[in-house]
């Protein structure tokens, strides 16, 4: 670990993608292969956060007191009971933080500035909302590559015209250094017709930047959340599990640190 950890963004506006799914799986599957790491949930509906085993009822300090009161990792960095793998969590309180925000000075550079106080990571992997609001803005501000989690439907298709041309606002405003880490295939079934033409539409405009392993639709994938547990502690031999170890290996080649 030299100097700053590296800062990646879980970005999609369209819900129901699998985005908070791959950030736990790959900051987790990350973290089993030795690099520390640690999660920043950013999405008031706090799924990362219950998604790794910790109880929303007992935060005090969490993102939203990082972003609205200066809080830093100090207070606002909750161990969890996975290996390497540390968070701050989120509560829906962290939806006011968006209007909080609204009239403040440098407001887009608040998760920025969080981040510059991280020490003892590899990577700092942040879980955005489904949208391209304050919160969005904060973390693309903040990141040094984007992953984009999508779903192989022709909507997906859509929205990943309107984030890319979000990531190259937020590039060319506030952030120069913010690049496409990759753009991930989640819940793929290979028998679908529209799977298999969405996917080839995707390597038309962006071959460069898919992950060469796709996300298949898992059962196991589904309930992990429910048991406050990561794909590769709930089941590592199922086929989800296997499969975000393999993109884990595949982003840190492609964001390395």
């Amino acid at each position: 670990m030299n100097g700053s950890p590296y800062v990646i963004a879980f970005a999609n506006q369209k819900g129901g993608v699998g985005k908070t799914t791959s950030a736990i799986s790959l900051a987790s599957s990350t973290a089993e292969l030795g690099k520390k790491v640690l999660m920043i949930d950013c999405d008031p509906q706090g799924n990362t956060t219950s998604g790794l085993g910790i109880n929303k009822k007992t935060l005090r300090h969490t993102t939203y007191n990082a972003l609205t009161d200066g809080e830093g990792p100090e207070t606002c960095v909750a161990s969890t009971k996975f290996d390497r793998l540390s968070v701050v969590p989120a509560t829906i309180e962290l939806a006011g933080a968006e209007f909080e925000l609204i009239s403040e000075d440098g407001r887009e550079r608040r998760l920025s500035d969080f981040i510059a106080k991280v020490t003892g990571y590899d990577y700092v992997m942040i879980d955005c909302p489904p949208s391209l609001g304050m919160l969005t803005v904060n973390a693309l501000t903040a990141a040094d590559s984007v992953v984009i989690p999508m779903q192989c439907e022709y909507y997906a298709l859509e929205g990943l015209t309107q984030l890319m041309l979000s990531i190259k606002k937020v590039k060319q405003l506030y952030n120069p250094r913010l690049t496409v880490a990759g753009i991930l295939i989640t819940m793929y079934n290979g028998r679908l017709n529209l799977s298999s033409q969405v996917l080839a539409e995707i390597k038309k405009y962006y071959a460069d930047k898919l992950f060469s392993v796709v996300i298949p639709r898992n059962v196991t994938l589904s309930e992990a959340p429910g048991f406050g547990t990561p794909i590769n502690y709930h089941d590592r031999y199922s086929k989800g599990a296997r499969a975000y170890m393999e993109a884990a290996r595949e982003l840190i080649e492609r964001c390395p640190v």
